[in-house]
């Protein structure tokens, strides 16, 4: 098992790009979209994704705008279970609540719908990428906010060094870590 997953995580890793110094000058930014447009790389992501959390019990599950809104669609359509978008600041048309967020090289504000999730229900939180965890976090403030239990966070890409993880409070799976 722990040889399949390694064997999974250098056949993702092998399909993500690096692009130097964007958004900004000193960043190396992991580009997922090489991954995503690899139709065999991305289903075994997803499905390995969807695996480790089979057990769980999950109502909902909430993608982060933009790069969590493939892998977060593909999982709650394999787990049947809703999909909640949690986006940036002023594109949601209904009452929103809202969290603000430090990232690597910025700010910035993710929103949900007010009325997205029901106390009690038990939510996934996905991403592409965990970097220092500013979007995890906020993501998980505003799920617990509406009453929501968050059951863990999937990523695809993790990036240790920006030490994101420790910024969560729940269990987090990553498929390729950085």
């Amino acid at each position: 098992m722990v040889e399949d997953r390694e064997r999974l995580a250098g056949a993702l890793a092998a399909r993500i790009r690096d692009v130097p110094d964007f958004p900004r000058p000193g960043v190396l930014f992991k580009d997922l979209t090489t991954l995503f447009k690899d139709a065999t790389a991305f289903r075994d992501a997803c499905d390995a994704l969807v695996e480790q959390h089979r057990e769980l019990p999950i109502d909902l599950v909430a993608a982060i705008e933009s790069r969590g809104f493939p892998v977060g669609g593909v999982l709650a359509h394999q787990m049947g279970v809703g999909l909640i978008p949690v986006r940036k600041a002023g594109k949601l048309p209904a009452a929103t609540i809202s969290a603000g967020y430090s990232l690597e090289y910025g700010e910035a504000v993710l929103e949900i719908h007010r009325d997205a999730i029901l106390p009690g229900q038990r939510v996934l939180l996905v991403d592409d990428v965990l970097a220092t965890g500013g979007s995890a976090a906020a993501t998980i403030r505003l799920i617990r906010e509406l009453g929501g239990e968050v059951v863990g966070g999937a990523f695809l890409v993790e990036l240790t060094s920006l030490g994101g993880r420790a910024r969560l409070d729940v269990p987090v799976v990553s498929l390729v870590t950085f």
